[in-house]
């Protein structure tokens, strides 16, 4: 069976191991044939709602998988709540005696939070509930997190001309749910942010959209890359697009961020800067390098093609259409630094859209992503 830490990593018996990447592949295969069925054919909403539901709290019951993120989360929240220390200029091997150390991962526990403040001061409070138990943060995290899947389903159910394929697009996804309830990943969180964004604007809460707009950024850095190719197609569309709801939320969470954690949260960005110098195995860049082609020449090459992509996208959103599934999908393939947590964003924003191109990528980015993380 999986065992929860091994130097700071997950790890496990390599039959079990084998068998949970079989028995999540089925998930994928069914997940993949049912979709598509419901893309020809009509269905209660009502039924694939509940197995959206089905799919994302069932990991719920198991323990923390394959991920250690949720504790680090954890352990930098503990910083601020416990310690009165700053996460954003405090590691968490700067408290040794903490029992959330010995659960962070080894690649972490030297790193000051990466995370926006919105996110941070969210955790504050589940920190405090979780007090010294692993097992209650972990729990705490992946709750918070299959909710914000959940949210972001109906979110995308009500943005998409077809709610049934869109619900069990984003819903039945079994490789998202594993990393959000079953891996506690903020990603479902910007996912709901974003997609709520979305339906709030469509519903004409324009005020409301802005508002998950700047949480969504304060929570993760990503939606900066998104909100200009929405503001582009508003533009076009002749939309009205109200500033004072994305202002009011930026600012609120900004001054509240810089009374606790003083202006430490604006340099959030640096530890991120450093992660993209870096790169993970599943990586594109990673695999062109292994091929003989210098590292840095291939994600210097494949951040080109992004930037490219980037203005190709940025000229469909000023005719009209903003591709925020496609961009999102984009961006994890030329990125060096890609972990299979990312998916939620383009698997929601991809079924939100109806965008065939994006929502084929994020299927072949799913299955590919697969046994990533999964200790073989």
């Amino acid at each position: 069976m999986l065992e929860p830490l091994h130097g700071g990593h997950p790890r496990g018996d390599h039959v079990w191991s084998w068998a949970f990447l079989a028995l999540a592949a089925a998930g994928l295969g069914a997940y993949v044939a049912g979709s598509s069925l419901l893309r020809r054919r009509t269905a209660p909403l009502v039924a694939v709602a509940a197995v959206a539901a089905a799919v994302q709290l069932a990991p719920l019951a198991g323990p923390l998988l394959i991920s250690t993120d949720a504790w680090t989360y954890w352990a930098y929240a503990r910083i601020a709540a416990v310690h009165g220390d700053n996460p954003y200029r405090t590691a968490p091997a700067e408290e040794p005696a903490d029992p959330a150390l010995p659960w962070v991962g080894t690649s972490w526990r030297r790193t000051t939070s990466i995370y926006g403040p919105a996110f941070t001061l969210a955790s504050e409070p589940v920190s405090r509930v979780a007090g010294t138990s692993a097992a209650r943060a972990a729990w705490l995290f992946k709750a918070l997190a299959a909710l914000g899947m959940l949210l972001a389903t109906l979110a995308a159910t009500r943005v998409a001309r077809n709610r049934v394929f869109a619900c069990a697009f984003v819903g039945w996804n079994p490789v998202v749910a594993l990393h959000a309830a079953g891996g506690g990943h903020n990603d479902a969180w910007v996912a709901a942010l974003v997609a709520g964004a979305l339906a709030f604007a469509a519903a004409g809460r324009r005020q409301l959209a802005g508002a998950a707009w700047a949480t969504a950024i304060l929570v993760k850095w990503v939606p900066l890359l998104l909100l200009p190719l929405r503001a582009l197609e508003a533009r076009h569309q002749g939309r009205g697009v109200r500033h004072l709801g994305f202002a009011g939320a930026f600012a609120a969470i900004a001054l509240v961020a810089t009374w606790r954690y003083g202006t430490g949260w604006l340099h959030a960005l640096e530890p991120v800067a450093r992660k993209a110098g870096e790169q993970t195995s599943y990586a594109v860049p990673s695999r062109i390098a292994q091929l003989g082609v210098p590292h840095r020449l291939a994600a210097g090459a494949l951040a080109l093609v992004f930037v490219a992509a980037y203005v190709w996208l940025a000229r469909q959103a000023a005719a009209g259409r903003a591709r925020l599934g496609l961009t999102s999908a984009l961006l994890l393939l030329t990125t060096p630094w890609l972990v299979v947590w990312y998916l939620a964003w383009p698997v929601t924003l991809a079924g939100s859209e109806e965008d065939r191109t994006a929502q084929w990528l994020t299927v072949a980015l799913s299955a590919y992503l697969l046994p990533q993380a999964i200790p073989l």
